[in-house]
């Protein structure tokens, strides 16, 4: 495989002329350039006028190689042909090279150019690419590849540090300005000086090891600018975007430069196509397939104009308990979470899944526009923000199935298409059931991401070692014990009365952003109950279930089944528009035979959320059941007469509608969250520790024990 370095634009505030004088000092010896060795001259050229001046030189280089490796080579010392092209008139150098030692084996090939700001005269801009491709070196081939990419990416560094200390140099000695080349004819018209201190051509010499200079910017007070709009300026990349080794560099430039050729439309932002370099380890293959992906994303679904086209519902402000507040001690974007205060499964069904996602990305938006924000204000760049999560308040109604399932889903989103934008996630006053919540989601999160994680239980996030580490005293928000008043929302418990209907959620405008649902819905005759049938493939697996009685009281069951069900043929109900009802036990079973009941019948009143848990005792086929209150008993569940059926249907007191979630969990991923999943059945418990021994006493377990 052919490896590949591309250099940013890296601009000295000096002239193209200054930068050439430099240039020569470093020879006919340079301490600082030590597998440099020599050099013998095989042509030069100079034109009539003197403008340019060609030379072509071998060179002779001690490459920084394991003894063994020099041995099993067979050589000590390796060689270079260089060609350099200088043109005075254009105020342009070129240098191109390849390798002469082991070039049927390995091909190494540079270019080097040195020209004048397009923007400032006075000013000289560096590029500098090359290529390594080894196709046989003795069995040795990785060796030899890591061995040249890392001298290659050292020396670029070296190079810089080089013209940058001769550079200082000719200032000491007082030479801050040379004149520039004139033609002859114009030369003989200008009054005789002293003549300037004029640059041999004795150019640096390339090297497998890169012994290039890559300059960088003299000027600390100048403003980075990028001498082309197509073309990454050094000095941008180190104040916007960071530290980069020149591998990171050239990767960010070479994907960059793939997007501008490939990409129809708006190129992504530099910063933008850094995270997902920085999400993939700056593999650049696997980094350009996540990004494309994304890209594809965020058209799709039109996410780069989310900021101006969201407009969240007003409830969503008062209930949705997080904001952005002042930034940390590193500058960093700072966004409070009180997850503790929050009602997950009001929001969802308040909103529905799609939009909760899209406020969830709306965030992410504005925290890459607050990190540009930050970056001018800092003077250094601001990629990543902090997020503080309070969980005060966090109880089994927070590991709602339906609502972790969601959560698990914009988890997916976001990492998939916002990766490297979280800097540090802060838990505090986690309880004793945040445990079975990490258990839930951490599988989901990138190990990255995980490393960013900090947990706090109690009240140990106070004094050294806590919030402090992280947060000026200043701004710790009033409710955590700092004297910083935060306005983000309480949250607390979302009427019902906003609850939308499936048909809502449904027949909602947004743009879906998913394609499945969680729940399914079903209505329930009196004589006609509905049944799902759950197939069991090992025993101790876990059915869990989590179902909402929208009209009627129902009473729930779940069977054991000995024989396969079969869905009735002409069931009357199925060509009702707009109903979904199933029956699958038969007239002919017999209770306790064909079937038999594990758990008790459990009742359930109109607008009540129930959940629950089976752990099962034997493979096969289970069937969970709702059926009409005050109905016959579970033997008798067999199909209605049709009569009796078109009958019930106009009896709308006999008509009742549940919506529900089912799933199955395989016995290791249910150990550690069992008390999670136990049956909760009430109305709707209150978002505090005091509540939550309320909401457990009302608890009735459908759980085996």
């Amino acid at each position: 495989m052919v490896q590949k370095y591309q250099s940013p634009v890296r601009v000295y505030k000096y002239s193209f002329e200054m930068v050439m004088a430099a240039y020569e000092k470093r020879f006919p010896t340079c301490p600082q350039i030590p597998v440099f060795l020599g050099s013998e001259v095989l042509n030069e050229v100079t034109s009539e006028d003197g403008s340019v001046h060609v030379i072509e030189r071998s060179c002779k280089l001690n490459v920084d190689a394991p003894r063994l490796l020099k041995k099993i080579a067979g050589v000590e010392y390796v060689y270079f042909i260089q060609k350099n092209t200088l043109n005075w008139k254009d105020r342009t150098l070129l240098i191109e090279a390849h390798n002469e030692t082991f070039a049927s084996r390995v091909t190494v090939i540079e270019t080097c150019s040195y020209s004048v700001h397009p923007e400032n005269e006075n000013w000289t801009c560096f590029e500098q690419s090359a290529s390594l491709d080894i196709k046989s070196f003795f069995g040795f081939e990785n060796t030899v590849e890591k061995i040249a990419m890392k001298q290659y990416t050292a020396n670029i560094k070296r190079g810089k540090e080089v013209i940058e200390y001769y550079l200082n140099e000719l200032i000491a000695e007082g030479i801050t300005e040379i004149p520039r080349w004139v033609p002859p004819e114009k030369r003989a018209r200008i009054k005789p000086a002293a003549p300037p201190r004029t640059p041999r051509l004795d150019l640096d010499t390339p090297t497998q090891s890169g012994t290039k200079d890559a300059n960088c910017s003299l000027s600390g007070t100048a403003e980075p600018t990028t001498p082309d709009a197509d073309k990454l300026d050094a000095d941008y990349i180190e104040r916007y975007l960071g530290q980069l080794t020149p591998m990171q560099e050239s990767c960010l430039i070479q994907l960059r430069q793939w997007l501008q050729e490939t990409h129809k439309g708006k190129i992504p932002k530099d910063e933008h196509i850094l995270r997902f370099l920085r999400a993939r380890d700056f593999n650049m293959d696997k980094a350009r397939e996540m990004l494309c992906q994304s890209l594809t994303w965020r058209k799709q679904y039109q996410v780069d104009y989310i900021l101006e086209t969201w407009r969240p519902p007003a409830f969503l402000e008062e209930y949705y308990a997080g904001g952005w507040h002042f930034h940390d001690s590193n500058g960093r974007p700072l966004y409070i979470l009180r997850l503790g205060q929050m009602d997950t499964k009001g929001l969802v069904k308040a909103l529905g899944e799609e939009a909760l996602l899209r406020h969830v990305l709306s965030i992410n938006e504005e925290g890459q526009k607050r990190c540009e924000e930050n970056t001018k204000i800092f003077g250094r760049p601001i990629t990543s923000w902090t997020c503080l999560v309070d969980l005060e308040g966090l109880n089994m109604r927070h590991l709602w199935r339906p609502g972790v399932k969601a959560l698990l889903r914009i988890i997916e989103v976001v990492e998939a298409n916002y990766p490297e934008t979280l800097g540090r996630l802060l838990i505090v006053r986690a309880p004793r059931v945040f445990p079975v919540l990490w258990t839930l989601v951490s599988p989901f999160i990138n190990d990255n991401t995980r490393q960013k994680f900090l947990v706090y239980s109690g009240n140990n996030y106070q004094g050294v070692g806590g919030l402090i580490d992280y947060i000026d005293k200043e701004i710790i928000p009033d409710f955590l014990g700092g004297d910083c008043l935060c306005n983000v929302p309480e949250g607390g418990l979302v009427p019902k009365s906003l609850y939308q209907t499936e048909e809502e959620l449904e027949n909602s405008d947004h743009i879906k952003l998913w394609t499945e649902t969680i729940y399914q819905s079903a209505h329930v005759f009196k004589g006609a109950p509905h049944e799902i049938v759950i197939e069991i493939l090992e025993g101790s697996s876990v059915i869990t279930w989590d179902f909402d009685i929208l009209k009627g009281d129902l009473v729930f069951n779940i069977f054991h089944s000995k024989r396969s069900p079969q869905a009735a043929k002409k069931d009357p109900l199925a060509s009702a528009p707009g109903v979904n009802n199933v029956q699958l036990i038969e007239k002919s079973w017999v209770l306790g035979v064909d079937y038999s009941m594990v758990e008790s019948p459990l009742v359930c009143r109109e607008g009540e959320s129930i959940q629950g848990s089976h752990i099962t005792r034997w493979p096969g086929l289970y069937i969970l059941q709702w059926k009409v209150s005050g109905h016959a008993s579970s033997s008798s569940t067999a199909l209605p007469r049709v009569d009796d059926v078109l009958a019930s249907l106009q009896v709308s007191s006999h008509k009742c509608k549940v919506m529900y979630y089912t799933e199955v969990l395989a016995s290791e991923d249910f150990r550690g969250s069992m008390t999670s999943l136990e049956s909760c059945h009430s109305g709707f418990s209150q978002l505090s520790a005091g509540t939550t021994s309320s909401s457990q006493s009302q608890s009735s377990s459908l759980i085996s024990r």
